[in-house]
């Protein structure tokens, strides 16, 4: 559990990163002047690039978020199984 946690703190640190290295939309419209738009040094390239980082970023944090609800759910129904199956505990 702890090295998903630490997982989940380097996709949040690279996600704000990427996120922070974006132009706004509104910036980004006029530029690229000629040339082959699809290369990756354009701006347009690098907007494409930057948001398919995002994209994959987003769902690694998603996916591991799931995760580790679904573990963290699993462990709390057997600590709950144990206690009620000990009843001197009680």
């Amino acid at each position: 559990m702890n090295t998903l946690l630490i997982i989940q703190i380097f996709i949040t640190l690279a996600l704000i990163g990427v996120i922070l290295l974006q132009r706004s939309e509104g910036g980004a419209l006029g530029m690229g002047g000629g040339g082959n738009s699809s290369s990756m040094f354009t701006a347009r390239g690098t907007s494409n690039l930057l948001t398919r980082i995002t994209t994959v970023l987003a769902v690694l944090f998603m996916g591991n978020c799931l995760l580790m609800t679904v573990i963290t759910s699993h462990s709390i129904n057997n600590q709950t199984k144990v206690v009620s199956q000990n009843p001197s505990q009680q």
